[in-house]
């Protein structure tokens, strides 16, 4: 390999190079804490504001709903404990088994610490939550339902819309939606949502910066309390320049997502051909996914091993969820979707985006036969 190869665009993403030019300028210029009195420190805040106001309008909610957080990890952590901590009389949470660890460590630690009833709804053998599954789990107590988007393993699209359109019309639950590998790929109404989240590193974007979408009328208390940045609902000095960024960012992938999307669609059914020529892959992940994804599995080789070599290769992908690549356990979301203990171990996790080509796919393939070769 003359030079490394990247498939884990569901992990991060590269910085777009327009995001990452006014990135540099922002830097030098406008460094003042936005909270000063001074000149400076309102250029900031009227720089800040366009931006919100930008990402509003991209999205079709109100500036006053959009909140800057660090991320998804704490755009999800605050949705969650925010709306619980303002509805203390509702002790019920409805999730699913297959969100990310940020939504599954919270809840689980609502129900361990507050003593608060969780609901993890199943997924059928596409990795999707029907929506009679929400409507047998609602109760009077539900204070919120927390569902994902798309999956981030296995690409599979939930019907959020649907879902959401019930809750609202059938509960005084609140909605929340993890959008972070949705944001850029399908388009979502975000009429029934409550509350959403999604980070600008999945988009091209700069890490450490997210939104935490909070419709004006649910009720809810700050995760982060201390000083009035983000309208009183998150404290701390704002990441003033990350945050700017945003706008631009998002715009970028929207602008983008169709071209996106077909280029990555070619890349999916190309890589699943090509997989399935081998003998013993099995592919993993449901056909109507997101086009950036392709998850398989080779049972002999687990996944820990896989992925090694195919470091060594020059190839970088993941297994799990990033969050969960350290551990060494089978995917719960594999799981529950309802493969085996040795498929669900052995598994590969690849995601493109349009900058990927079929000659990289094909390096790729020949790295996977000469692991099996060795390793099968």
């Amino acid at each position: 390999m003359s030079h490394r190869i990247y498939f884990d665009h569901a992990s991060s993403t590269q910085i777009h190079p327009e995001v990452l030019d006014a990135y540099v300028e922002v830097l030098k210029t406008y460094f003042a804490n936005s909270a000063s009195l001074y000149d400076e420190g309102r250029k900031v805040t009227e720089l800040l504001s366009k931006s919100r106001a930008s990402i509003a309008k991209l999205l079709g909610v109100q500036t006053n709903e959009i909140i800057y957080t660090s991320g998804a990890s704490e755009s999800n952590s605050s949705a969650i404990k925010g709306v619980c901590l303002a509805n203390k009389e509702k002790k019920h949470i409805i999730t699913t088994c297959v969100e990310h660890s940020s939504v599954m460590a919270v809840c689980e630690q609502m129900h361990r610490i507050f003593d608060y009833d969780i609901t993890y709804l199943p997924v059928n053998y596409n990795g999707v939550v029907e929506l009679e599954e929400v409507k047998k789990a609602l109760r009077e107590d539900t204070a919120i339902v927390s569902i994902m988007a798309v999956n981030n393993e296995v690409g599979a699209i939930n019907p959020i819309e649907e879902i959401g359109e019930y809750i609202k019309k059938n509960s005084h639950a609140y909605f929340h939606v993890d959008m972070t590998q949705s944001i850029g790929k399908i388009d979502i109404n975000l009429k029934n949502i409550d509350l959403a989240s999604f980070s600008a590193h999945k988009i091209h974007g700069l890490k450490g910066s997210g939104i935490l979408i909070k419709k004006a009328h649910v009720p809810y208390e700050p995760l982060i309390a201390g000083g009035e940045q983000e309208m009183g609902l998150r404290g701390g000095t704002t990441n003033a320049p990350t945050h700017m960024m945003l706008a631009k960012t998002l715009r970028l992938a929207l602008e983008n997502r169709q071209s996106n999307n077909d280029a990555c669609r070619i890349l999916q059914e190309y890589t699943v051909n090509k997989l399935l020529e081998i003998p013993g892959i099995e592919i993993n992940h449901p056909k109507n996914n997101i086009p950036q994804l392709v998850n398989f599995s080779y049972e002999k080789i687990p996944s820990e091993v896989m992925q090694n070599a195919l470091n060594a290769k020059g190839f970088m992908v993941s297994a799990r969820s990033t969050c969960e690549s350290a551990t060494l356990n089978t995917s719960y979301v594999l799981k529950a979707m309802g493969y085996s203990d040795l498929r669900s171990s052995s598994c590969i996790r690849m995601s493109f985006s349009k900058e990927n080509t079929k000659e990289e796919i094909d390096a790729f393939i020949a790295a996977i036969k000469e692991t099996i070769e060795h390793y099968g």
